[in-house]
């Protein structure tokens, strides 16, 4: 199995890919490239098994007609959305909310943050994969999953704040989460790119993102249930680690 992670920001710049190639027990990090433009990202989406891409795949259900009412002058759709809980729901996904819940981390908001430009970028690179490769079912039921880094660092019981920055402390702090991963994750071969990977937060989000495309190739990732399911294939569904990093090596069948 090949997986691919994505760390996406709104330009090539600073997007990040990580390829990990996985054998029977054994996991080796393939390639490792900062600098990434749309179309490598799906020439190496073709060639992977399953891709985790750390950015939101939608937006909430409620953001297009709440749009939709203000471009047309249609009150009604607007005001149903009056007030500080009306805006959360144009803010925050289903998904959001849940990963709140389940990890007390809070994502970013795709319609009022900083993720609105990557989340545009993620859309036309989706189109991109739908046109060479088929459509991707947003729920990540097919080969693209949308994952949180911070959230799987957290969910495997690692450091899952503190690391991003350019600063010193940020920089000790990805070299520290960097040595605890590779000491929870023996098998984890990174094949030379340590040095990369403890210099780049970028880099390393999306090494955790092929990791957490790895657990989410295997089942092993927190599925929407029934009364997530609808919002899941419209908006986006972040798929959070269900079992420890030591199930990832299992042989895949």
């Amino acid at each position: 199995m090949r997986t691919l992670g994505v760390d996406l920001a709104a330009a090539a710049k600073k997007t990040a890919a990580a390829v990990i190639e996985w054998g029977d027990g054994t996991a080796r990090l393939a390639h490792l490239v900062l600098g990434v433009g749309d179309e490598e990202i799906v020439r190496l989406f073709g060639s992977s098994d399953m891709t985790g891409i750390d950015c939101p795949v939608g937006w909430p259900d409620a953001f297009l007609p709440f749009l939709a009412g203000h471009l047309a002058f249609d009150t009604h759709p607007v005001l149903d959305f009056d007030g500080i809980e009306g805006r959360r729901l144009l803010a925050y996904r289903d998904t959001d909310r849940f990963v709140t819940a389940a990890t007390g981390l809070i994502p970013l908001s795709v319609s009022a943050d900083r993720l609105a430009h990557p989340a545009m970028r993620c859309a036309v690179i989706q189109a991109k994969i739908s046109r060479d490769h088929g459509p991707q079912a947003r729920d990540g039921s097919s080969r693209l999953a949308e994952v949180y880094p911070a959230a799987s660092l957290k969910s495997w019981g690692l450091l899952a704040r503190g690391y991003k920055g350019r600063g010193g402390t940020e920089k000790e702090r990805l070299a520290l989460v960097l040595d605890a991963l590779t000491k929870a994750a023996p098998w984890l071969d990174l094949a030379g790119f340590d040095d990369q990977l403890a210099g780049s937060d970028d880099m390393f989000d999306a090494l955790i993102a092929s990791l957490t495309a790895r657990a989410v190739a295997l089942g092993k990732t927190l599925r929407p249930d029934d009364g997530h399911a609808k919002a899941a294939r419209t908006e986006g569904w972040i798929h959070l680690p269900a079992g420890g990093l030591d199930g990832l090596n299992a042989t895949w069948r």
